[in-house]
This record gives structure tokens, sequence and C-alpha cells, in this order.
């Protein structure tokens, strides 16, 4: 039987209550696919450093490189500067494990949960790979004369060759293995971010390799009006750190909205983060208000990572029966209790592994 180590950080706020739950979905699929996963919590986050002074010790970072998933609730609270959690749990994961990949599956799984009209599963089914770890997100920014009449603020965009390639690479990969149109879409705006002419030369000299797939290009602006239009027209997108950020977050909206969209970091054969993308909505912690669904399909993402297929497949299908059938009426705040979704699913996933 395979085991595998995960570490958990449930985080801030509603974290630690969406978390419990898609633990709940993941332990009954490994009991009905016949897995065991060796679960270490964590406890990192807003609380623990208000109480602590500790953010992400070294010795438990460590400790989480040897394992083959990272799994996070969420981060954020009010009481602490924005950044300071987000820059010492997210992003250290990201840049100190070079999660070089950020995957975010845009499907619509049930046409009412979607806000454009006309438009059914059938036409948003994408998935955009975002470079995780260059572009605007460095961390190269300064700033002189703080505070002053004539202050000035600067953030450099870096780009490297071998970075830009691994990820256009990683997205010809993707389309191939997704069977279906095949198709790899270039997002950027190389005409006025002129030092974006290397994703443009890298991704021509990578589709090359890939007579197979059809490509085409859209800069950023465009490519928020046509996700809109025509979203039927994307397959895999690749696109850099800060308009992956954005972009990502506008199809989240077109599948039924943040609660419901899930995103690996991902650096192939190495520990991975995954994580639903909502924030995490204080005001509802331990109200057993918010939807877990996020944080289930973030699960199933990291279980076909892991190489359980079947056992990801099983509880992505049965979030779809459950929308379809009406039986999930959505994800907002209120429409289900999160434990009400968690066995929900829990239950639908050891229904459909149990022999009739």
């Amino acid at each position: 039987m395979a085991t595998h180590d995960i570490a958990i950080i449930p985080g801030d706020g509603i974290g630690p209550d969406v978390t419990a739950e898609a633990f709940k979905v993941v332990d009954a699929a490994a009991e009905v696919f016949g897995f065991e996963l060796n679960k270490t919590h964590y406890p990192f986050g807003s609380q623990h450093f208000l109480d602590t002074g500790e953010i992400w010790p070294d010795a438990d970072f460590e400790e989480v490189k040897g394992m083959g998933a990272l799994y996070l609730g969420a981060i954020g609270d009010p009481r602490i500067e924005v950044g300071k959690m987000e820059f010492g749990i997210i992003a250290k994961a990201r840049f100190d494990l070079d999660l070089y990949l950020n995957i975010r599956p845009i499907k619509l799984y049930d046409e009412r949960l979607c806000p454009l009209k006309g438009k059914g599963p059938d036409d948003v089914d994408m998935v955009i790979i975002r470079e995780n770890t260059e572009g605007a997100y460095t961390g190269m920014h300064g700033f002189a004369h703080k505070g002053q009449s004539l202050e000035v603020a600067t953030q450099t965009m870096v780009w490297t060759r071998a970075g830009v390639e691994r990820a256009v690479r990683h997205a010809f990969e993707m389309a191939r293995a997704r069977g279906g149109r095949k198709h790899v879409t270039l997002i950027d705006k190389a005409n006025a971010l002129r030092a974006q002419d290397i994703w443009t030369r890298v991704f021509a000299e990578v589709a090359s390799d890939y007579p197979d797939i059809a490509t085409g290009h859209d800069y950023i602006d465009a490519a928020c009006m046509r996700m809109v239009d025509s979203p039927e027209d994307y397959d895999v997108a690749v696109t850099s750190n800060l308009f992956g950020d954005i972009i990502t977050d506008l199809g989240a909206m077109l599948q039924g909205g943040l609660g419901i969209a899930a995103s690996g970091n991902i650096h192939p054969g190495k520990v991975s983060l995954f994580e639903p993308i909502h924030g995490s909505f204080p005001e509802a912690a331990g109200k057993n208000l918010a939807s877990p669904i996020a944080a289930v399909l973030a699960g199933s993402m990291m279980l076909d990572y892991l190489g359980e297929q079947e056992a990801s497949s099983a509880i992505e299908n049965m979030v779809i029966d459950l929308f379809k059938s009406g039986r999930l009426k959505g994800v907002g705040a209120g429409d289900h209790g999160t434990n009400e979704v968690g066995d929900m699913v829990a239950a639908e996933v050891r229904r459909v592994g149990t022999p009739g």
C-alpha cells in the first residue's frame, strides 16, 4: 500500500475549517482506493506568529522539503501588516522550494454557477499555467525619499530564459496530456513591456518541438475580453507571474467564484503546494459558513500530483455530480454548512468506491 507524507498548514481564518473538510474527503478517498497519508500538522499562521513571534522556523521548513506535498488552508489576518504572513509562508514556499509552476484549472461544473449568459461546462474548461517565481514578484523593489512629496518607488520585473522556457514547455506538455483541442495560448504584453519579447521568442522556439499542438497569442487586455466573451477559445494558456495572478481570478469567477477555485504550486518531482485560492475570510471563521469546495478540489489536485489519479478523479466527479443534481446549490457563505459539504462529498466518494 502506497504511503504519502503530507505537510498540512491550516493557517488563518476559515483555513482550519475548510482544511478539516478537505481531509475528511481525502481520507475517505484513501480508504476507498487503498493508500495511506502520513500527515504532519503545523501551526504556522497569524495567531501562531502573534503568540510566539515565529512565522516558519528553518527546522520545520527543512522537514517539509522531504515530504510529498504541502497543503495550505488560507493565510491572512487584519491584525498583521499586509504581506508579512503571505511572504513568510506562501512566497517562502514558492521561492525557496522553487515552485515554478502555478497550475490553475478553470472548469465549469454546472451552468448555474457561471455568470455568463449562455455558457455551459463545454465552454469553460481550460488550464492557466502561471510562471510562479519571476516577473514582478521577485522582491526587487525599493523606495527613495520615502514619505516625502518627491518619493520614488520602483519594482523591477525579471524574466530569465530558463524560467520562461520551463513554464512554456510545461504548458505544451499539459496540452498534449489533456488531449482535447491540443492548443496553447501565450498571454503577454510584449507590445508595451518590450522585455517580454523573451516570452514571444521562447514560446516560438518551444512550439517548434510540438508540431501536434496548435498555438495562439493574446495580449493580456485582449485575453481578459476573450475570457468573458469566448472562454471556449482557451484550452491551455501560459503567462507571466503578475498577469497570471490577475487572469486566473477572472477565470475563477467564470467557474463559479473563488469558493470553487483551487491551485497547485508545482515543482515536478519535488514537494509541491496545494491550496484553495480564496482568502482567509476571518469574519466567518468557526461559524460553519464557508464552503470547503475549493479546499476539497485542492485536495483532489494534490492526490493527482501524488499519483493517486483514480482517487483524484473520484473526488472531482462527485463534486460535479452533486452540483448537477442540485444537492450542492452553490459556494456562497451560508449556501451550505461547511461540515455539511464535507460530509456530503466524503459520503459520495465512499459510495462510489464501495461494491454494490
